[in-house]
């Protein structure tokens, strides 16, 4: 429990810091003028957040990373809650991608398995998620179309 904790103070320094910088910003403008398409920016930050989710605890990478995301959504129009729906799919494949995906580690400890063997038994299920992550990305009704079923403003 020390070294979460240890490991979520840091996180939190960070994302102060990064704040403060004004870093999100600076980033959102960045890619602004490099990036025009919003398809195109939804794949770069779904490519991304799979990589950091890949190395990273579930909770630095959403102290950290999510501060500099949100701005990124925003200028390009991206609706905060679908948004936040792909931050957390993506987290949750990258959890499952090889070679440092932290399900993979557990899974291996916890059933006694090859590192390898339990990358290639996730194979299909990966598969799964990552077609779910797209329909999740691509078709923003997916996520938030429940809202005006329910009457729900926003």
């Amino acid at each position: 429990m020390g070294g979460v904790l240890i490991l979520l103070a840091v996180a939190m320094g960070l994302s102060y810091y990064l704040v403060d910088a004004e870093i999100p910003q600076h980033l959102a403008g960045w890619t602004q003028k490099y990036v025009h398409s919003k398809l195109l920016f939804l794949l770069i930050l779904n490519l991304l957040l799979i990589v950091a989710a890949s190395l990273m605890d579930v909770y630095g990478a959403i102290i950290v990373i999510a501060p500099l995301v949100i701005p990124l959504g925003r200028a390009y129009g991206i609706d905060p809650v679908h948004l936040g729906v792909i931050f957390l799919a993506n987290l949750e494949l990258g959890y499952l991608t090889p070679p440092l995906g932290l399900n993979l580690f557990l899974s291996s400890f916890r059933f006694n398995k090859p590192l390898l063997a339990i990358s290639r038994s996730i194979i299909p299920f990966f598969i799964v998620l990552f077609i779910a992550l797209m329909v999740i990305t691509y078709v923003p009704f997916a996520t938030t179309g429940i809202f005006p079923l329910l009457h729900i403003n926003r």
